[in-house]
């Protein structure tokens, strides 16, 4: 099963990346005809989405520390997790993580990274205040989990692609408003552009949206696996489950988190408390998740 899983998250990036580079083809046509030429969009689509889908894949786990300001945790400082995440490894048999840390009061944590070589996992310092070395290593074995598999390779593509997809919507939405109709337009000497600029309006509305279902698509199953295989690794379910249980009560919200990264957190930084906005989350409700640890 995680050699399948394996393999399906590598499909599913090289998948991502096609998909990724056809919307932007064609929001690049679109906007081009806007303007008159629409291939000169699509040439500068193509070097905007080759450029970003090779930045994700190199340098996409640089930006998403970034965002977050994490800095590297070293063990004379934090002795405790850098301790953890080296038995956790020799434990799945991989590569050790770079160790980050995020100055912030909430619990809370990530992984990223192309792949297990080049992998790092942050944590809180809100998560070392609080939990205790069981729940600790709960959390660090649920993020070890998604290194082994190469969920950390599609997760950074998605952060960084569905970012990019709804700039570059917007970027169309203000080219319309900015260029409005033409005289040529107007007069209805070019039809065929009018429908590549209709289609593309549809899709800068629809694509944001299209990239939101599938980060929502993708996440919720892929947080209970891991917390299953963490708890695996650790051989204690109670101590992720307990974690998690911090988590829920725990009142703050990570200041720096991105919408474009909600899917990579342990748990949804954005605190989405009812049932309503449950069903727009990134995760799986923590009640169902406890349970699905507790029956382990």
């Amino acid at each position: 099963m995680i050699y399948e899983r394996i393999a399906s998250n590598k499909r599913n990036s090289v998948l991502l990346a096609f998909l990724f580079f056809a919307i932007v083809a064609a929001l690049g046509f679109a906007l081009g005809a806007l303007f008159q030429s629409g291939y000169m969009g699509v040439i500068i689509a193509v070097i905007i989405s080759v450029t970003m889908i090779s930045f994700s894949y190199f340098m996409g786990d640089q930006a998403v520390l970034a965002i977050n300001r994490a800095t590297p945790a070293s063990k004379k400082e934090y002795p405790q997790l850098v301790n953890i995440v080296e038995g956790l490894s020799i434990a799945s048999g991989l590569p050790k993580p770079k160790v980050y840390i995020i100055d912030d009061k909430s619990i809370n944590a990530f992984a990223t990274g192309r792949d297990p070589k080049h992998a790092s996992i942050a944590v809180t310092t809100g998560a070392l205040e609080k939990l205790n070395r069981e729940e600790l290593e709960g959390v660090v074995s649920h993020e070890m989990s998604h290194v082994k598999n190469y969920d950390v390779r599609f997760m950074t593509l998605v952060a960084i692609l569905v970012g990019v997809v709804a700039i570059l919507a917007n970027i169309f939405l203000r080219s319309m408003w900015w260029s409005g109709p033409n005289r040529r337009d107007r007069e209805g000497g070019n039809q065929i552009q009018i429908i590549f600029v209709l289609v593309g309006l549809v899709l800068a509305i629809l694509a944001p949206l299209a990239a939101q279902l599938i980060k929502f698509a993708i996440s919720r199953k892929r947080e209970f696996l891991a917390d299953a295989e963490g708890a695996l690794l650790t051989r204690y379910p109670k101590g992720l489950a307990n974690a998690l249980r911090k988590i829920e009560k725990d009142s703050n919200i990570l200041k720096d988190a991105s919408p474009a990264m909600e899917h990579m957190y342990i748990a949804n930084p954005f605190k989405k408390p009812n049932w309503f906005s449950n069903l727009f989350s990134t995760h799986p409700p923590i009640e169902e998740r406890i349970k699905a640890l507790e029956s382990m």
